[in-house]
This record gives structure tokens, C-alpha cells and sequence, in this order.
């Protein structure tokens, strides 16, 4: 049997399919009776049977097919009628359902909104209730107070913030506002107590000899670790914090900060006077203030350095500096020692200020809130800042006095402090950055004032050697370096350490050799004998142009007299040959200019030997005057101490060896050992110990 066919066609098809199945038999039928007489002529009686029984035999399958076909369809029908009333039944029973579930679940979902409403109620009731268990919960811990225990404290400070905010809110007329009120006064109170207590126990003067070992870091050749200070102990520092941060945000109080900065900056101030103190101790007892961090003295330190005088095997009778030029006012045993330790004191306290002022701003940047920083710190740092400017000021007024009464040994002091503070400006600037301007122009009106009372100094100091009297007394004896010239060389000397401050001052160093020059030309005159003033200023012009030469103010005198060293050598070989003259009324007894020739074997006459006596006596009498006299001179210089006396001595030499040569032999006298009383070689040593006080 066939497949049944598909079951999607509907009765019109089905109808179709057998309508034409029939008509298809009906003509078959036809062909079948029409061909088999058209065929019985031409087709074999059995071929003709067997296709005829094959034909019934597919119309018969085609028959069964439409049969299977008809009852399908029946039983198709029968399936759809039957599942759409069972949809339908089951329509009927989801609606049925639906309408007696959403009933049920609108009421379970308003009793769950019933529950935590009266859940939410619940929990309401217990925070209100709990604001009114606040006070006497938390007053104890108030009342006790937040040492020891600032965490338990704070906590029950923020439970009374908590209580106030919510009676305020909801009942401002209640009697618990004005309890929990009152509780969160006080407890804001304690917390400013504790915050001036902490700082007050923890905040430690800083040593001194801490302080230098912390400036003594910035000398060191070797790369360390960067000191640093710790002004609070870590603890202390964390409960400082915050309170600081509770009394801003949840206080509203900025009265702290006055607390703050009164409290470090009298810690500052007392720490830099600390370190002036201990300066004065330990100058009057070693004379070097003690830091193990600083085996010597800082290079800023001003110090009396030993000028060592070239050639210079004499004592000068040259007082120190700070004597030699105050008008002869008397002694000031020991006041250079001290003005030395009052400047190394200051030079150290001006970099103690900028290193603690450092650390004193780092602190504050954790404690105090960043838009009041600059504020607090500007007020922190005034008071140590104006006793460095008063001293400073006291210090140039020391000076301006100074140089009225021409002491200006004191004014020295004024440079190695002027040139610090140029050095230590830029730091200075750093750490005074966004402090008010008044601030920021204490130094640099400082520094002006200094430089303005040390170019005062420069030039009134010009004029005081211009103006030195010529006092007699006052002149060396033996025709050495004047005191002016040794003190004002080493005024100038002294002022090379600090070129790059004074750079425009020691110009005027040109005129103070100058008027030097012209006021050494004026004191030669005292002296009666011209030889002695040669020497004198012969001894003055050299150890001027040594000095020059052995330090670098031969090349800064060169920037505005080029030929000053020429100039200085012409003195010098002028001064010599002067003194050179002086032996012409020794030697002139003794020239050939001067003698008579006379006629070998010819008697001499009276006349004649009389005058040969008198040259001898002559030049005897001149050699031991002049060296009697010459021997207390003094030319410290060896070299040309050395120069001079041989080039004396050849003269003296040659011509008395030549005069002695001629008359030596010559009967003259019966007793030649009164007239010939030295040999050329004798003469020589004679001549060899001028200049010198101790042979």
C-alpha cells in the first residue's frame, strides 16, 4: 500500500483527487474497449490481456490510496476537534486559576510591606531612644578627659555631634539639646586642652649640638643621609594630627593654630639663642664651640688668619690691626677674640634659623590645614627672624660706630657676615615663600644695610691712611715697615676672602695704596739722615709690592693701574740708589779723583803725607760711623737686605782695595797700623753686618 498523503489537504482537494482518479477509469475504460479493436488487428491477443490486467492492477493501488487518503483526513478532523477543546478546557481552567492567585499575592505583598514598616518603625524608635542615652552614656569619657584614650574619646564626641544635629532637627526646644550641648562644649574644650598639652610636654628645645651637626651636613664631601629633626614622637604626633583635624572639621575652632605657632615659635627662638649661648661657653673656655659632626671651624667662619710677610725675618713692632688703627685709643686686649665669636655665632644661627625653619614647616604641613599653612608658619617663625634682623642691625650699627672713632678692625666682622647671608638668600627665599612681604624684605634689607656701612668703611678707611698724622714717636727707629702699611695691606688682605661681597669696594683699593703712597712719602721726611728715609721707604714699597704679589691683589690693583708693579720696582731701585750716596763721603776720601799722584821712589813731603793720613783717617772715621749707624737699621727683607749689602760691599771693596793697593806700601807714617787699620776683607765684614740689630 501506498503512503497516505498528506493530511493538509482539505475536502476540496480530497474531491479533486477522487474525481479525477474516476475520470481517469472512465477513459481508460474507453481507450481500453475503442484500442482493443484497434489493436486485436495489430497487437497480439495476450500482450494486450497482460496490459490490461497491469492497468487494473494500478487503478486498484490507486484506489486503496485515495481510500488511506479519505480516512486520514477523517482522522486528522477527529485530532484538531479533540486538542481544541482541550485548549480550550485548559483556557478555562488558567483563568479560573489567575483569578484566585492575584488576590493572594497582593495581600501577601501588603503584609510584607506591613512588616518592614513596622520593622523601619522599630529601628526608628531605637535611634531616637538611643539620642537620649547619649549624654549619660558618654559623659564620663567627657568628663575624664581624651589622654590615653583619644580614639575611644572621639568616638564618643562624634556620638554627642550626632545628638545635637538631631535635636536640633526635629526637637530644637528639648531640654536633651541644651545637655548634649553643653557635653559637646566641653569635650571640644578638653580636646584644646589635650592639643596645648601635648604640644606643650612634647615640643623640646633643639640641642646645639644637634643643631650644628645638622648645618655641618651641608659641608660634608661625602653623600649622606639627610638629617632630619624629629620635634614630636610619632605618637604624639599622630594624636596632635587628630585632634587638629577634628577641631577643624567638627569643632569650627581655629584657636589652635594661635596655640600652635606661639608654642614652636618660642621653641625656634629658644633653640637658635640656645645655640649663641653655647657658642659664648665653649669660645670662653676652648675657644671652638664643640659639634662632633665639625673637627674645625666652617668656612664661613670669619678668622683671624696669620698674614705671613714675605722676607720678613724682623719684628715689626706692628700691633694687631684692630691697635693699629683706632687713633691710639689705648689697648682692646681679647675684644678681637670676642668680636670672632659673636660673628661665627650669628654666621651659625643665620643657617640654624634656615634649617630648623625648614623642619618647623614640614611639622606644620601635617598638623595645621593647608589654606592657614602660610599664615601660621609667617607668625611661627617671626620672633626668631627678628632677633637674627635686630642682631644684625646691632651689628652694623657697631659698625657705623666704628668707623666714626677709625677702628675699623670691628668692620671687618661685617663681610664674612655679609657674604653668608648672600650665600644663604636663596634658601632664605625658599623657606619665606608665601609669607607676607614685610617678611620676605627682613634679609634683604639687612643685606643692604651692610653693604652700605661696608663700602662706608672702604672709603673713610682711604681717607684715614691719607690722613694718618706724622707723629714722631710713632716712626721706627731702624727704618722699617711702617705699622700703617703692614695694618693696611693686611686690611686689604683680609678683604680678599670676601671679594665676591666687597668686589666693588676693594676698587677703592687703588686709592687706599695711593694715599698710602703719598702719606709714606710725607713720614720719610721726619727722619734727618736722607739714607734712613731711602731705607724706610725702600723697606715700605717692598713689602708692599711682596704683599701684592704674594696674594691676588696685585692683579686686582692691575684692573686700574697696569703698571703698578713696574711702577713699585722704580721705587724700590730709586730708594736704593739714594742710599747708596750716603757711602760717597766714605769712599770719597779714598778715589783716585781725590788723591794727589805721586812719583814712585820720590820722597814724599809733609804735605803730602798729611794728606794721605787724612784719606785714611777720612774713610776710618765714615767706614765705622756709617756702620756704627747703619748696623741698628733694618731691612727685613733678606733678599734685598742681601742685594743691598753686596752691592755696597763691591764698591766699598773695590775702591778702598785700589786705594789701599797704592798707599798701602807708601811711607807715610811711622805707625801705618793707625792709619791701616782694616783690610779690604775686614771691610767687607764690617759692611756685611749692617742691617743687622743682633750681630
Amino acid at each position: 500500500m501506498a503512503p497516505p498523503a498528506s493530511s493538509g489537504a482539505g475536502p476540496r482537494a480530497e474531491m479533486g483527487v477522487i474525481g479525477t482518479g474516476a475520470e481517469r477509469a472512465r477513459t481508460l475504460r474507453q481507450n481500453t474497449g475503442s484500442g482493443s479493436l484497434r489493436v486485436e488487428g495489430m497487437i497480439p491477443p495476450q500482450e494486450a490481456s497482460a496490459r490490461r490486467r497491469e492497468i487494473e492492477d494500478k487503478l486498484k493501488q490507486e484506489e486503496e490510496t485515495l481510500s488511506f487518503i479519505r480516512d486520514s483526513l477523517e482522522k486528522s478532523d477527529q485530532l484538531t476537534k479533540n486538542m481544541v477543546s482541550i485548549l480550550s478546557s485548559f483556557e478555562s481552567r488558567l483563568m479560573k486559576l489567575e483569578n484566585s492567585i492575584i488576590p493572594v499575592h497582593k495581600q501577601t505583598e501588603n503584609l510584607q510591606r506591613l512588616q518592614e514598616n513596622v520593622e523601619k518603625t522599630l529601628s526608628c524608635l531605637d535611634h531616637v531612644i538611643s539620642y537620649y542615652h547619649v549624654a549619660s552614656d558618654t559623659e564620663k569619657i567627657i568628663r575624664e578627659g581624651p589622654t590615653g584614650r583619644l580614639e575611644e574619646y572621639l568616638g564618643s564626641m562624634a556620638k554627642i555631634q550626632k545628638a545635637v544635629e538631631y535635636f536640633q532637627d526635629n526637637s530644637p526646644d528639648s531640654p536633651e539639646l541644651n545637655k548634649v550641648k553643653l557635653l559637646f562644649e566641653r569635650g571640644k574644650e578638653s580636646l584644646e586642652s589635650e592639643f596645648r598639652s601635648l604640644m606643650t610636654r612634647h615640643s623640646k628645645v633643639v640641642s646645639p649640638v644637634l643643631i650644628l651637626d645638622l648645618i655641618s651636613g651641608e659641608d660634608e664631601l661625602e653623600v649622606q643621609e639627610e638629617m632630619s629633626l624629629e620635634h614630636l614622637p610619632e605618637g604624639v604626633l599622630l594624636d596632635v594630627v587628630r585632634i587638629s583635624r577634628w577641631l577643624v572639621d567638627y569643632g569650627h575652632n581655629q584657636d589652635f593654630m594661635n596655640v600652635y605657632y606661639q608654642i614652636r615659635s618660642s621653641q625656634l627662638d629658644r633653640s637658635i639663642k640656645g645655640l649663641k649661648e653655647h657658642f659664648r661657653k665653649s669660645s670662653s673656655s676652648s675657644g671652638v664651640p664643640y659639634s662632633p659632626a665639625i673637627p674645625n671651624k666652617r668656612k664661613d667662619t670669619p678668622t683671624k688668619k696669620p698674614i705671613k710677610r714675605p722676607g720678613h725675618e724682623h719684628d715689626f713692632r706692628v700691633k694687631h690691626l684692630s691697635e693699629a688703627l683706632n687713633d691710639k685709643h689705648g689697648p682692646l686686649a681679647g675684644r678681637d677674640d670676642m668680636l670672632d665669636v659673636e660673628t661665627d655665632a650669628y654666621i651659625h644661627c643665620v643657617s640654624a634659623f634656615v634649617k630648623l625653619a625648614q623642619s618647623e614647616y614640614q611639622l606644620l604641613t601635617e598638623i595645621i590645614p593647608e589654606h592657614h599653612q602660610k599664615k601660621t608658619f609667617d607668625s611661627l617663625i617671626q620672633d626668631a627672624l627678628d632677633g637674627l634682623m635686630l642682631e644684625g642691625e646691632n651689628i652694623v650699627s657697631a659698625a657705623r660706630k666704628a668707623i666714626v672713632r677709625h677702628d675699623f678692625s670691628a668692620v671687618l666682622t661685617v663681610f664674612p657676615i655679609l657674604r653668608h647671608l648672600k650665600q644663604t638668600k636663596p634658601e632664605f627665599d625658599q623657606v619665606l615663600q608665601g609669607t607676607a612681604a614685610s617678611t620676605k624684605n627682613k634679609l634683604p634689607s639687612l643685606i643692604t644695610s651692610m653693604e652700605t656701612v661696608g663700602a662706608k668703611a672702604l672709603e673713610d678707611f682711604a681717607d684715614n691712611i691719607k690722613n694718618d698724622p706724622d707723629k714722631e714717636y710713632n716712626m721706627p727707629k731702624d727704618g722699617t715697615v711702617h705699622e700703617l702699611t703692614s695694618n693696611a695691606i693686611l686690611f686689604l688682605q683680609q678683604l680678599l676672602d670676601f671679594q665676591e661681597t666687597a668686589g666693588a669696594m676693594l676698587a677703592s683699593q687703588g686709592k687706599v695704596l695711593g694715599n698710602l703712597q703719598l702719606n709714606l712719602l710725607s713720614k720719610s721726611k721726619v727722619y734727618e739722615d736722607p739714607a734712613l728715609s731711602a731705607i724706610f721707604l725702600h723697606n715700605n714699597y717692598n713689602y708692599i709690592l711682596k704683599a701684592l704679589e704674594k696674594s691676588e691683589l696685585i692683579q686686582l690693583v692691575a684692573v686700574t693701574q697696569k703698571t703698578a708693579e713696574r711702577s713699585y720696582r722704580e721705587h724700590i731701585e730709586q730708594q736704593i740708589q739714594t742710599y747708596q750716596r750716603s757711602w760717597l763721603k766714605v769712599t770719597d776720601y779714598i778715589t783716585e779723583k781725590n788723591v794727589p799722584v805721586f812719583q814712585p821712589g820720590v820722597k814724599l813731603r809733609d804735605k803730602e803725607r798729611q794728606m794721605i793720613k787724612e784719606r785714611f783717617k777720612g774713610f776710618n772715621d765714615g767706614l765705622e760711623e756709617l756702620c756704627k749707624i747703619q748696623k741698628a737699621w733694618a731691612i727685613p727683607d733678606t733678599e734685598q737686605r742681601d742685594k743691598i749689602r753686596q752691592a755696597q760691599k763691591h764698591i766699598v771693596k773695590e775702591t778702598y782695595g785700589a786705594f789701599l793697593h797704592r798707599y798701602g806700601s807708601v811711607p807715610f807714617t811711622k805707625n801705618p797700623e793707625k792709619y791701616i787699620k782694616y783690610r779690604v776683607e775686614q771691610v767687607g765684614h764690617m759692611i756685611d753686618r749692617l742691617f743687622d740689630t743682633s750681630a
